[in-house]
Parts: C-alpha cells; sequence; structure tokens
C-alpha cells in the first residue's frame, strides 16, 4: 500500500486553524492527526472536545487520534461522537489494554496501541492480532517540534517483523520528528503511516511540505 501521510495538527496555528484544516483538505495528506495530551501522562495538555468538533466539521479527511492521557476508557464514546475513525491509546496507560482495545472497537473504530521510545514491543506480543495498527513514538511523547530518536529505525524493522511473522494486518505508525529527510527511511524500515507536525505546519508552504514528505515515504 501507498504510504500515508498525517500532518498532526498540534502544531497548526490555533489562531488560523480553519486555514490550517483547509490547507490538509487541498493537500496530498490522508488524515488528521489528532494528539491529546491530559497534563498527567504527558507533562502538557493540547486541546479537547470543543476543538476536536470543530475541526470535525471542517476535516474533509479521516481522523486519527493518539491519546496520551491516563485512564483513556472514559473518553472512548466522546471521541467516536465526534468523528474520530482512528484511535490510539498507549499501552503505559492500559493496564486492561485487551479490554480497552474491544471497547474501540465496540465502538466502530480502528484500534491502535502506542508505545513510548524505551518501550519494547515484545510487550505487545500477545495482542498484536487484535490491532488495526501501532504507533511507534519516535520521540518522548509531551512536545510537538523534537527531533527525531534514530534507534527507532531499528524499533520499526523489529515491528514490521514480528507483524509478518503473526501474519497479521496491522499497520505501523511513526510519530514523532518526521521530516522530508527521513520519511524514506522511515517508510523503508517498515512504516505504514508517517505523522509529521512541524515539518508540515511550520514550513513556508505547509501544502508543499506535505507533498515532498509523502513523495519521500513512497519514493
Amino acid at each position: 500500500m501507498k504510504r500515508l501521510l498525517a500532518p498532526s495538527i498540534l502544531s497548526a496555528d490555533f489562531g488560523n486553524l480553519d486555514r490550517d484544516i483547509e490547507t490538509v483538505n487541498r493537500s496530498e495528506a490522508d488524515w488528521f492527526h489528532l494528539d491529546i495530551m491530559d497534563g498527567v501522562f504527558v507533562p502538557n495538555i493540547s486541546y479537547g472536545f470543543p476543538v476536536i468538533k470543530a475541526i470535525a466539521k471542517k476535516a474533509g479527511k479521516p481522523m486519527d487520534a493518539h491519546l496520551m492521557i491516563v485512564d483513556p476508557d472514559r473518553y472512548l464514546q466522546n471521541f467516536k461522537e465526534n468523528g474520530v475513525e482512528w484511535l490510539s491509546v498507549h499501552y503505559e496507560a492500559c493496564p486492561h489494554l485487551h479490554r480497552s482495545i474491544q471497547h474501540i472497537h465496540d465502538l466502530g473504530m480502528k484500534a491502535g496501541v502506542a508505545l513510548n521510545p524505551h518501550t519494547s514491543i515484545l510487550l505487545l506480543e500477545d495482542i498484536l492480532q487484535e490491532l488495526d495498527y501501532v504507533v511507534i513514538m519516535s520521540v518522548n511523547p509531551g512536545f510537538g517540534g523534537q527531533s527525531f530518536i534514530e534507534h527507532s529505525i531499528e524499533k520499526i524493522s523489529r515491528m514490521k517483523e514480528m507483524i509478518l511473522k503473526k501474519g497479521c494486518n496491522c499497520l505501523i505508525e511513526v510519530d514523532g520528528g518526521v521530516t522530508e529527510k527521513n520519511a524514506a527511511a522511515v517508510a523503508k524500515a517498515g512504516a505504514d503511516i508517517l505523522v509529521a507536525g512541524s515539518a508540515v505546519f511550520k514550513a513556508d508552504d505547509p501544502a508543499s511540505a506535505a507533498a515532498k514528505i509523502k513523495a519521500a515515504a513512497n519514493a
């Protein structure tokens, strides 16, 4: 399949949010990536349901929400009601992970699990067949604009090997520090979905930047 690009709204200009949403709509990007932070699981707060609802009204492409929050089960229904189609929770935040994934599926959304940079992929071995995608964090979660952790390339490769070995249809999303310069390496390692925030929205021409990242990933 073609590698997908999901610009992270966290890096958008919230004073001109309608403009940036429309930029993504018109661009070659495939999804809207929503980084949801609670100030507890990660040391930052992003935005909540009023903003998500506003994005959903304008978004012409699927929304992918990455929950960096404690006890995400409390809010799964809300994300469904606000138009999210792909939803990932953190392994580190879910003591009953299988139950959380089952709940996401029961609500009709695609379910994913995100792993912090230090978290081993082996911890997903017993649930991988239940997942639609895995999110490999290539920065420490909590802030946008961080540099890509180079060791993530090897981690993506090992994740791909595990998926193929188990015969799963699980996709790999890579989140953090993705740019035009490393997109090809990230894709070659096995990534199916690339999340890019600052590399898109901080560029002089965000639509052009998105096209270049996606082209590099699919070269």
